[in-house]
Order: C-alpha cells, then structure tokens, then sequence
C-alpha cells in the first residue's frame, strides 16, 4: 500500500493529488428544490385563543433566498493535498475535507448520502467545545456564540437544510446533542424535516463518575434520528440482555458469544434509551486524547441500523474521526469534514493505521482524499502547472478561465484578467504590464465597445510594474490609446473582497481564500538506553505569521504512507500543550526509517522523515 502516483497509475479515478476541483454550480433552485415541509395544521394557529403568532419556519431562514441570504454562497476551488492508496485505483475515493462545512456541502450534489451522523458543538461554551485549538476552530466556535441560543440555533440550521438535500430519499440523519439545547434544536428539526420525520429520541445514557449537591447527575446524551421519507432504510440491531446460564436456553432470542468474556448472551432488540454502551476508559486503545470523543461502539450500532454495505455515510463535523473509522471497518463509503485542520490529519491518521492493521486484508478498500477548502497550501499550488494554476486562481476571483484571446488568461464579467506563472518568487514587471495592455488593445470589445479595463493577478509586482500601469492609465487624459488596469495580489484582502461580493460582515468570511505554508520541521533525536530514544521537534520552523505548533505525530515505522504508532497521533503535555518531546522503545534492533508529521495552528503541515540506526 503505497501513496498514490497518477504517472505510475494512470487509470486512477476521481481526484487526484495536485488537483483542483472547480465547484460544481448549484443554484438557488437546487438548493431549495427540498422545500420545508407543508405542516400547516401542526403549525395551525389556536383560534380559540385568539391571534397568537406561530412561526412555521426554522429560525434564519428567508421565503426568498433560504439561507444564502444571512450565508451567502462561496464559490471556491477544493485542492487535493493527498491521495493515500490502498492499492485499488479502480474504486472511487472517499473524500476528507478541511474546511467550513456549510461551504463544502453546497458544493456535494444533491441525494447522493445514506446517512449523516454529526456531533456538533454543544451550547455548552465555546471553551468546552475547542479541541484542537486551530485558529480556524476558534473563529468559527466565536460566530457560534455570537448571539446566544437563537445564533446557536441559525448556525445549525443552515447546515441541517444543506444535509437534508444531500440525503437520498431513503436517508437519515442523527444529530448528536445534550441538555443544553436539545428541546431546541428538535424544535428546528421539525420545522426542517417535519414532526412525523422523527424516528426516535434515541437516549445515551452512561454511567462515569461524577455527582452534583444541587442537582441529579446529569448523565445522558440525546440523539435525535430523523429520515428524508417514510421510506427509509433501517436495521433492527440488538444488545447483549442477559447470560444464557442464569436462564433456560429459548430459541425465540437470538445468542451472542463475547470472545472477550467467553460467555454467551441472550440478545433483546435495541430500546430507544442505549445503557450498555460506555464511554471511552482512559485506557482503552481507542483514545486520542481528547474530551468529546465518542466511542466506535455507538457509531457502529448507528451506521448498522440506518446503512448497508456499500452506502454512503458522512459526518460533517467529524473530530478525530471516529465515524469515518467505522465506517471504513463496515465497508461503507464516506465522506468527513472537520473545520481543524489538526482534527483532519488526525482521521486521514486513523483510517490509515485502520486499514493497515485490520481491514486491508479482508475487502477492497478505496483510496481516499485529503481537500482543503477555502485555505490553500501556497507552495503545492505553486507547484502546479500554469494552467492549472491560473484555472484555480480565475475560479477563486471569481472569474471564468478563457484563454480564446493572446496574452488573455479569463474574464471576469466583459473585464480581461490576466494571471501571472505559478511561482511563488515571481513578480510582474514593466514587460508583463505591457504585454497584457497591448493584448487588451487587440481584443474586439476594445476596437468596438470601447471597453479599456483590465484585471492582474499575481504574488507580488515589481515597482516598475505599477509605474507602467500608472503610465497607460494617465494616457486618459491626453490619448485615447489608455488602458487602466487594476492590480491585484492573490494573498491580498482585496482579492478575497471578489469572492462573494459581500453583503454581509459575518467574520468567518473574512479569512476565506488564504495561503498556508508548511513548516520546516526540524526532528533531533539521542539514545536512552538499547532500544529507546527521544525525538525532538523543538528546533521546527514555523512559517505562517503568528502561528504555532499545534500538534506532532510520529510514525516510526514509515513505508513511503504516512501511519503513526498508536498513541502517537495527538500527544498532549502539561496545560493542554503539544508534546515536543516524545520517547519511543522500538521492538527491536536494525535500521528504522522514522517519519514526523508537524501542525500549526494556522493550518500548515510539514512532513519530516529519516533513518535511525537503533543497535
């Protein structure tokens, strides 16, 4: 199992490292071609009570446009970073996003998921809910707060129409909640899916310490299971009941042996309230390391009852990966986003060591991707071809790629961009500058319409470049042969302000469409004793502006695919802080090819590997 080559394997399908997928253009009548339920005598206003206001509609949304109106639509590039390969090229991949969720869903056609498990953050506080610390994550978790419950609740909203539409007909979604909010969202549920779409208020109830003066234990979680229609697809699952020996056999109950306990059970069909399912122990191998981890024996009884083999099961705000994992263990397809770009690294982790160890060797497994959204990696897309490049950027400004006319790269409206080569150490000169105004003069809508204005996309200009552009646009003023040109860097807010022409000032928007460079980690190492040693990372160099290393992984057995040792995935040291020091016992002596993966908190992952004589 290697990364994948598209030169060495030609015949693969789908996205491939390198790449990037332009959005796929869904309007305003596809969006909304799931019309909120007709529930008009559930909504009906009490007559005997005289006019008391009802609203009918989910908190955000406008009759006109949806949810574009408080969300516009962005339409952005993905990149694919990665193609991790298991050896079946034939397969279509399954997809890892980075970014915001609500953005990327729009961009996934419509019915083409079987069931969506998501775990948002809980209105607990925006402190409970930060993970993993990105920058992003933290921008993101300050607009949910922005405005208590009904922000909380519009927030939500807007991502739970967007997965309805994405749902197949005989689909599901579980929404996984808590006491803070619960009453509410399902309020919202009902008014999206409608009240007879609810299948079950599934309790999770567990039994970990803790207790209160004032109040009950507060020990359960709620798990709202709503279907797309009538029609959906489910599977009775069972619980272990009781042992077989405190009772007489009775084939009416199907057995169960527990390999772990040697002991056979009789098995009962599932309740709505789910006590035999436990939270994650300190020691189980399953932990990352991190608060609101669920356990995989929740999501496997979830992904059993609503999915069959083969179905396409996604999970939005997917964490440390947890239903992508099993997912992948039930032979299911999937497709996860998380807005961490740590929690990202974190899953494509996971589902690495997974199929490595246990699934490979049983079924097919795809390839799957690794996409960012609206946060790009500067230096692979300077290393892209320049029409690739130059597709990636016209797409991203907003403008259509159109290279009809010389010395022309798009059009942005009737306006003539033109984009400059990949490089990120190239700047736009005098010659550049001419050569664009003098293509302008030559185009048909120049000679007839009198159209003189031009666009220049670039990583930087030279100051002979602004002073050719200043030169042509004073022309005006003497001569008709004037141009005036508009010059524009790519990594500027002033590009970013043409993404969306924004109508709104919601602050997540203004980071979209920003460059990340990857760290140039630095990895010392020194022998403790026969076959143990510590790594250190502290001498990595970050390279973003004001951001810091976030988190570290280690693979000490690398292969040429990215695999980290088990525990050493999300290490955390004293106050929540990223361990830059790790010791390792390798089983054995010999020559061992050691790989470090770093983060930072701006988004930018740099990759270390070397060879370690351990003897």
């Amino acid at each position: 199992m290697e990364r994948d080559n598209a030169r060495e394997q030609p015949e693969h399908v789908g996205p491939q490292k390198g790449e990037f997928i332009a959005p796929a253009e869904i309007g305003e009548e596809d969006e909304r071609s799931d019309a909120l339920p007709t529930q008009e005598e559930f909504w009906r206003p009490p007559v005997r009570f005289g006019s008391i206001p009802v609203e009918k509609i989910p908190l955000g949304w406008d009759r006109r446009r949806g949810y574009r109106k408080l969300f516009p639509h962005v339409m952005l590039p993905t990149q694919v970073v990665e193609r991790v390969s298991f050896g079946h090229p034939e397969l279509e991949p399954n997809r890892l996003f980075w970014g915001d969720n609500l953005h990327v869903m729009r961009q996934l056609p419509s019915e083409s998921i079987d069931l969506i498990y998501i775990d948002p953050p809980f209105f607990s506080g925006r402190q409970y809910n930060v993970i993993f610390g990105d920058q992003n994550e933290l921008r993101s978790f300050s607009d949910i707060w922005e405005g208590g419950m009904p922000g909380y609740l519009i927030w939500l909203n807007a991502r739970i129409y967007e997965m309805k539409r994405l749902l197949r007909q005989t689909g599901s979604i579980m929404v996984h909640c808590d006491w803070h909010a619960s009453h509410y969202i399902k309020t919202e549920m009902d008014k999206v899916f409608g009240y007879d779409s609810l299948r079950n208020e599934i309790v999770w109830s567990y039994k970990t310490g803790g207790s209160s003066k004032n109040t009950f234990a507060r020990k359960h979680d709620i798990i709202f299971f709503f279907s797309k229609s009538p029609s959906h697809k489910f599977n009775v699952q069972y619980y272990k009941s009781w042992q077989r020996k405190q009772y007489k056999y009775n084939p009416k109950y199907p057995e169960y042996f527990d390999e772990k306990e040697k002991m056979w059970y009789h098995l009962a069909i599932c309740r709505d309230v789910w006590d035999d399912v436990f939270v994650i122990g300190t020691d189980n191998k399953e932990r990352i390391g991190y608060p609101t981890q669920k356990p995989e024996s929740l999501l496997e009884r979830i992904i059993k009852a609503a999915s069959d083999e083969g179905d396409v099961v996604a999970d939005f705000f997917c964490g440390g990966g947890t239903t992508v994992a099993v997912a992948q263990r039930l032979n299911r397809r999937w497709i996860a986003c998380d807005q961490s770009r740590v929690a990202v690294a974190i899953t494509a982790d996971r589902v690495s060591r997974l199929v490595e160890e246990k699934i490979g060797k049983v079924f097919p497994v795809p390839d799957f991707t690794v996409e960012h959204w609206g946060v790009y990696e500067a230096k692979r897309l300077s290393d892209a071809p320049p029409d690739q490049f130059r597709e990636f950027v016209l797409r991203a400004f907003g403008a259509v790629p159109d290279n009809s006319e010389p010395g022309i790269h798009g059009h942005k409206g009737a306006i003539p961009v033109w984009v400059c080569e990949p490089n990120l150490r190239s700047q736009v000169t005098s010659k550049n500058v001419e050569a664009f105004a003098n293509a302008i003069r030559k185009t048909i809508r120049y000679q007839q319409d009198n159209l003189r204005d031009g666009i220049m996309l670039a990583w930087a200009f030279r100051p002979d470049a602004h002073d050719a552009a200043e030169r042509l646009s004073e022309l005006e003023k003497t001569d008709l042969n004037f141009i005036r040109l508009d010059m524009i860097r790519i990594d500027s807010p002033r590009f970013r302000e043409h993404i969306t022409g924004l109508s709104t000032k919601l602050a997540d928007y203004e980071n979209f469409l920003t460059f990340v460079h990857p760290p140039r980690v630095e990895v010392g190492w020194k022998r403790l004793s026969e076959r143990t040693y510590v790594f250190d990372v502290s001498e990595t160099i970050v390279l973003n502006s004001g951001a810091k290393i976030i988190n570290v992984q280690w693979d000490f057995e690398y292969d040429g695919r990215f695999s980290s040792a088990q525990g050493y995935s999300f290490i955390r040291g004293k106050k929540a802080e990223p361990a830059l020091q790790v010791q390792y016992e390798f089983p054995r002596t010999g020559r061992y090819r050691v790989a470090c993966k770093v983060q930072d908190d701006a988004g930018g992952e740099g990759l270390w590997t070397g060879e370690v004589e351990v003897s």
